[in-house]
């Protein structure tokens, strides 16, 4: 079983400053770093970095080799990528001391993914394969729409939304794995309650399997009336730019090991919890056997 990403890849301009600027401020960044991400990329190396067979299907531009050559490195299948004349997709992140960030993002070759692209790569998988979107590339509810077709798996992660995503076939979607913001934003609610989101998505969605990850708080799962828990790890936190894309990326390559919800939820967990200890993007991502190391680590004290 083998997982399709078409998935975004992006160079990360990342700038450490005090506070997030505010409108018509102008504030000095004390760092300015330089890192290879993209939800796409941060996704495909940690299924890579987990253990499970992945190809990554996007598009870089003519600055694109840093962006190749981690894939590359962390063993990702890059018979489906494109290089493109033109900047690749780029992100523009304000990092503050506590960790938390926020992003900008200019799709750059990420944009240029056409039908004919994803027709040429579809038709080297089969059903019981996974494909795996984002909302970062081109053309992601034409995909969604031809994979099921073929009988291939779904996951989503909704991100970012936007008012295009909210029309496009979420119905054929097999896995969402969301935070909640995203969450709410496709029930169309302001509750803050997470349990209230996850059975508003589980309403929604109702064949789907729901994957509702709450920050510090773990995450929930659903599917099918039967709900699951997993609390977060205590780790200092450096930079939270890959977690969301860490533990996706682990819970898929779970999924596709054999291992039941609740053992998925488990390793991803503990991988998302390493992330957010380092910082950067794809350069965070842990290893499995540094996930199995933390994991040991924890069982025993």
């Amino acid at each position: 079983m083998r997982v399709l990403n078409i998935g975004s890849l992006n160079i990360d301009r990342v700038y450490s400053v005090d506070h997030f600027v505010a409108a018509q401020e102008t504030l000095m960044a004390s760092k300015l770093e330089f890192f290879c991400g993209g939800k796409g990329l941060n996704q495909s190396i940690a299924l890579a970095r987990a253990g499970s067979t992945v190809c990554h299907a996007g598009a870089i531009g003519e600055d694109g080799d840093a962006l190749y050559q981690l894939l590359q490195q962390s063993n990702v299948n890059l018979d489906y990528l494109q290089r493109l004349s033109g900047p690749s997709g780029h992100a523009i992140i304000q990092l503050v001391p506590a960790g938390q960030n926020c992003i900008l993002v200019h799709g750059g070759a990420n944009l240029e993914f056409t039908h004919a692209h994803i027709d040429r790569t579809l038709a080297n998988f089969a059903a019981g394969d996974i494909l795996l979107l984002q909302n970062e590339v081109a053309n992601v509810d034409y995909a969604i729409e031809q994979a099921h077709n073929k009988g291939l798996r779904v996951a989503l992660n909704p991100s970012p939304i936007t008012k295009q995503l909210l029309s496009y076939p979420l119905d054929l979607v097999d896995y969402f794995i969301l935070n909640e913001v995203e969450g709410r934003a496709l029930t169309g609610s302001d509750d803050e309650d997470y349990e209230k989101i996850l059975a508003g998505l589980a309403i929604r969605f109702p064949r789907a399997h729901i994957v509702l990850t709450i920050g510090r708080q773990g995450v929930l799962y659903h599917h099918e009336g039967s709900i699951l828990r997993h609390t977060a790890y205590d780790v200092p936190v450096v930079d939270t730019t890959a977690a969301g894309d860490t533990f996706c990326g682990y819970f898929l390559a779970c999924i596709t090991q054999g291992c039941a919800p609740a053992e998925a939820l488990e390793w991803a967990s503990f991988a998302s919890s390493l992330t957010v200890s380092c910082k950067g993007a794809g350069s965070s991502i842990p290893t499995r056997k540094a996930v199995e190391a933390f994991r040991r680590q924890c069982s025993c004290g």
